[in-house]
C-alpha cells in the first residue's frame, strides 16, 4: 500500500479495533457468554450530530437493531445520539469504529455550526482540509456543510458529495506571474464567469494598496480577499477599515471583503460587522472531536449501567417551540406536544432508513434560526 489508510474492508471486518475488545472477545467466546445488551452513544456536552452514514454502512447486514437521531440534530449533555440492541458479540468489535465516525465528524459538523451561528448572514466557508488528512477530505467536507457552511474548497466533494466546490486564488498563482496583475487579469480571462472575482491583495504590499491596484486595473472585481498570516495583521479591524474606505471612495462599495487565514470563532465575531465572507480552515476541519461513550445500559432485559451513567434504554423528546429536550426511558408514555429523536434505522440487520446530507444540512440551519429566534446565541458561542 502506498498510503497508511486502512481500507474498507479492514473497517468491515473489525481490523480497525482496540486490542482489548479482542480480548473481550476471546474471553466471552470462551465461557459461552453473549448477552443480548443495549448501548448508547452519549456525551456531557452538546454539539450537532454526524457520522451517522458511516455507522449505518458499517452494521448493515449485522443482527441488531439500531436507532438514532437524524444527521444534522442538535443533541444536549447526557442526551444519547445513538442506541444499539442486539447480541453484545455481534458488534462489539465495531465499537472503536463506530464511535471514531461519529466523534470526528459530529465535532466538525459542531464547530461549522458555531461559525455559521456567530457568522449572521454573512457567507462561511470550509477551507481547511489541507491540515488533515487526504483520506478524510470528503468527510471533513460533509460534516462541515451539515453544520452550516456555506461552500466548501476541497475538489473532491464534486465527486463524493456532489456539491460544487470553491474557491479564490492561491500566492502561488501571482508568485508565478511576478506581479500582482498580471496574475488577476490571467484569473479573470481564464476561469469560467460563473467563479466569484475574488483578488487576493496581500501578496508583496500592504491589503489596502494591493486593493487599490486590483480595482483601478480590473474591470470585474467581486471581493477582494485579505489572507495576512497572524504575525502580519497588527489592528486587523483597522486593515479592513482601511480597505473599505479606499474602496467606498473610489466607487467600488459594492466590492466584498473576505477574510482568511488562521481564523478563530472570537475573530468571526469581531468582525463579522466590517465583513462579508469568511474562509475557516484549522478550526474546522481540525476541530475537537465530540467526546462520546459507548456503554451498556440494559444486559438481557434488566437495567445496568457503570457508575456515572443512567440505566435503560431512552428516548429523547424534544419541545421544537423553546428547542428544549426531555429524556425518559424507551417504554415510557411520550409526552404530549414533544417529539422523540431516536428514529429506527436499522432493523434486524436491514438499513430501513437512510441519512442524506442536504436534510441534515437543513435540519441544522433551522435549529440554527431557532437558537437566533430564541435569543440563546450566546450560550452556544463559548469558545472551544
Amino acid at each position: 500500500m502506498k498510503f497508511l489508510i486502512a481500507c474498507e474492508e479492514d473497517i468491515i471486518k473489525g481490523l480497525t479495533t482496540d486490542k482489548y475488545f479482542i480480548w473481550t472477545e476471546k474471553v466471552l467466546k470462551a465461557k459461552g457468554l453473549n448477552p443480548r445488551v443495549v448501548m448508547e452513544i452519549t456525551t456531557s456536552d452538546w454539539g450537532i450530530f454526524a457520522g451517522l452514514e458511516d455507522v449505518l454502512n458499517l452494521l448493515e447486514g449485522s443482527p441488531v437493531e439500531v436507532y438514532a437521531m437524524s444527521e444534522g440534530s442538535l443533541f444536549f449533555p447526557h442526551e444519547p445520539v445513538m442506541t444499539i440492541v442486539g447480541r453484545y458479540l455481534d458488534f462489539s468489535k465495531f465499537e472503536t469504529a463506530i464511535l471514531g465516525f461519529l466523534c470526528h465528524a459530529s465535532g466538525i459538523a459542531k464547530q461549522s455550526f458555531k461559525f455559521k451561528l456567530a457568522c449572521g448572514d454573512k457567507k462561511l466557508y470550509s477551507f481547511g482540509t489541507r491540515r488533515a488528512h487526504p483520506a478524510i477530505s470528503a468527510m471533513i467536507e460533509r460534516s462541515a456543510l451539515i453544520g452550516g457552511v456555506d461552500g466548501v474548497s476541497n475538489f473532491i466533494a464534486e465527486k463524493y458529495l456532489g456539491v460544487e466546490s470553491v474557491g479564490t486564488m492561491p500566492h502561488a498563482l501571482i508568485i508565478s506571474f511576478g506581479d500582482q496583475i498580471s496574475a488577476w487579469k490571467a484569473f479573470d480571462e481564464v476561469v469560467d464567469e460563473k467563479v466569484p472575482r475574488t483578488m487576493l491583495v496581500d501578496t508583496y504590499y500592504d491589503e489596502k494598496t494591493e486593493a487599490i491596484m486590483a480595482v483601478e486595473n480590473l474591470e470585474r472585481v467581486d471581493a477582494v480577499r485579505l489572507d495576512t498570516p497572524s504575525s502580519r495583521k497588527g489592528n486587523f479591524r483597522k486593515i479592513i477599515e482601511e480597505v473599505k474606505w479606499e474602496l467606498e471612495i473610489r466607487g467600488k462599495e459594492k466590492v466584498k471583503i473576505f477574510l482568511s487565514g488562521g481564523l478563530k470563532l472570537e475573530d468571526v465575531i469581531k468582525l463579522r460587522d466590517v465583513a462579508d465572507a469568511f474562509g475557516v480552515g484549522t478550526a474546522i476541519s481540525a476541530a475537537k472531536p465530540v467526546d462520546f461513550a459507548m456503554d451498556i445500559v440494559e444486559r438481557d432485559g434488566e437495567f445496568c449501567a457503570k457508575r456515572g451513567k443512567r440505566s435503560g434504554m431512552k428516548q429523547v423528546y424534544r419541545d421544537w417551540k423553546l428547542l428544549e429536550d426531555e429524556i425518559r426511558l424507551f417504554r415510557d408514555k411520550k409526552p404530549e406536544n414533544k417529539e422523540p429523536m431516536l428514529k429506527k434505522f436499522i432493523e434486524n440487520g436491514r438499513v430501513i432508513s437512510r441519512t442524506d446530507m442536504k436534510s441534515a444540512r437543513e435540519l441544522a440551519l433551522k435549529q440554527m434560526e431557532l437558537i437566533r429566534k430564541l435569543g440563546k446565541e450566546e450560550e452556544f458561542l463559548t469558545p472551544e
